[in-house]
């Protein structure tokens, strides 16, 4: 018994779509960048200004700025992420 294989085309872009897409995924990336210096500045100034008698402050900048990382990490692997998972 001979088993067919089954096919895997690779993923294409409809006609006139590429562009678009390619251009909404630029904006995304650079508002991702935009709100990542934003977010690990306004980190930095919670921990500068919670430095004396306001140490709540303080660690609210530092909590925040790990979760800044973080999204930026995750930013910056989402297109290896999503290659993994490809079918």
């Amino acid at each position: 018994m001979r088993l067919l294989a089954v096919p895997n085309p690779a993923p294409i872009a409809p006609p006139g779509l590429a562009g678009i897409a390619d251009q909404i995924l630029g904006w995304l990336k650079w508002g991702v960048l935009a709100g990542g210096v934003a977010g690990l500045l306004i980190c930095a100034a919670m921990i500068i200004w919670g430095r004396r008698n306001r140490s709540a402050t303080a660690m609210e900048g530092l909590a925040g700025s790990a979760w800044v990382l973080g999204g930026l990490a995750l930013a910056s692997v989402a297109a290896v992420l999503v290659g993994a998972f490809q079918v």
